[in-house]
Parts: structure tokens; sequence; C-alpha cells
């Protein structure tokens, strides 16, 4: 059986403009999960974990509301949520796996399909690292190619970063390759980008074997890379914003079209 779910190995690079130039430029790789392929997922490998324990895993509590087995539900909850009608949409998402129990992943994407396979919704799921979660729910247009969505930040993600600003995502959806890009902006303009592109390998316990030796640790890298840069930040002098707890742990907002779009 062909997958639908596979991985995507890349970069992830940062670049801030304002008010001290910083860049980053980081060697990961992420799974675009098929919710539909799950349970064969689960199946596929002794390294890989679906809701259980393994060298790589995935969890659904990981993700959405954190119910155990309802990730499917929230997310066709979401789109009802956004007037999204396309009875059992196809979901995919892009995210970082756990590696030896541990996951950060600053954003996680939702691709949602119709029936014909036309992409019809986007997810966007921001994590910040006080355990709070907001998803943007954007409709998408029907004409294929790159996708591109702007919304408001409704919650507090970097101490280095203010709350009025506003998301412009560039979505190149997932084929051979995938691309990733989020500027934000303040009242000045552009402040920083930050992008993830990488190219397709078919998931296999092979490929798992292969990102485990290329990639060793990575999650946890993820996160003392974001504490490292932190830390260089601060040294350059880049004013801080104190933590805005969100009203709720786990938020969602349906990001309307405007009408000229």
């Amino acid at each position: 059986m062909r997958l639908r779910s596979a991985i995507y190995a890349g970069h992830v690079v940062h670049t801030r403009l304002r008010p001290r130039r910083h860049s980053l430029h980081y060697r990961v790789f992420s799974l675009l999960l098929d919710l539909d392929e799950l349970p064969a997922l689960g199946r596929l490998s002794r390294l890989f974990g679906v809701n259980r324990h393994g060298i790589f895993s995935f969890w659904e509590t990981d993700h959405g509301d954190g119910r155990a087995g309802g990730l499917r539900a929230w997310v066709e909850a979401q789109l009802a949520a956004a007037g999204i009608a396309m009875g059992r949409p196809g979901i995919s998402m892009l995210c970082y796996p756990r590696m030896f129990g541990y996951v950060f992943n600053p954003l996680t994407v939702y691709f949602c399909s119709d029936a014909e396979g036309r992409l019809r919704a986007i997810l966007y799921e921001v994590c910040n690292t006080f355990g709070e979660r907001h998803t943007y729910v954007i409709r998408a247009g029907q004409d294929g190619g790159a996708v591109e969505h702007s919304c408001a930040k409704a919650m507090y993600v970097s101490p280095f970063v203010p709350m009025d600003c506003d998301y412009h995502f560039h979505i190149e959806p997932p084929g051979e390759r995938v691309l990733v890009r989020i500027d934000e902006t303040d009242g000045e303009g552009l402040l920083l980008r930050a992008a993830f592109a990488g190219e397709r390998q078919p998931l296999s316990g092979a490929a798992l074997g292969r990102a485990l030796l290329a990639y060793p640790l990575m999650t946890l890298k993820i996160m003392g890379a974001i504490h490292w840069e932190a830390l260089k930040l601060w040294r350059k002098g880049v004013p801080l914003f104190r933590h805005k707890a969100a009203a709720t742990r786990f938020a969602s907002s349906v990001v309307r079209e405007k009408p000229d779009s």
C-alpha cells in the first residue's frame, strides 16, 4: 500500500530584522501524517508508535484539545465552526514526532481536503513554551498552487516579539516538496521571517532508521536551540515582553476571508 503519509527532510530558517538582526539555520525533518492512516502507521515499524511509546511516536493528545483519540473529531469541529462543509474531509498534518518521548511543535499545519482531493482549509496550530496552544482556522481556495493567509496574532509566543503583530502565511502544500513560511509584521512592517522547506521521502521503517541516525535527539535539540537563540537575542539587547497568559490553555479562532480576497 502506498502511504500518503511521508517524511519531509529539510531546513528551518529564521531571520529577524529589528531592532537587531539575527538569523538561525537548522537541519530538521517533519512527518506528514494522514489521520486515516494512523492505525496502519502504528503497525509500520517497531521504531514508530501511534498513541504508544516508541523511539519515534505520535500522540493525539499532543495536539488539538488534548483529548485521547479525538483528533479527527476536533479538526472536524473546527471546520464546522468555520462553516466549511466537506462531509468526511481528508486530513493530513505536518508536525514533528516525539523522539525518545519528547517533542515540542512550535507550529503544526493541518491540510484539509474534500473528496476530490482539493485543499479546502488549513489549520495553523501554534504552541508556546508555556503549554498553551492556539489554532487559526482559515478557508483555502480551490485553485491549487501556493496558499496565502493572514491573521492577527492571538497568543503570546516569544518574549522577544510583542503581541500587536500579524502573521502572513505562505504555504506550498505537500507534494514532492513542502514549504511553510511565516512573515510576522508589526506597525513598522516586517519584523521576522520563519520558514521550513523539505523534500519528500516515503515513510517506512528504513526511512525512520535513517532519520534516527541523521537527526539524533532532534526534538530535544529544538527546545535547546530555542533557549540558546533566546540567550543570544538577550545578549544583543533585544527588548523583552512579559508573558501574558492565554484565557484558556487550548483555543482556536476562525479567520474570515476579507470581502475583496
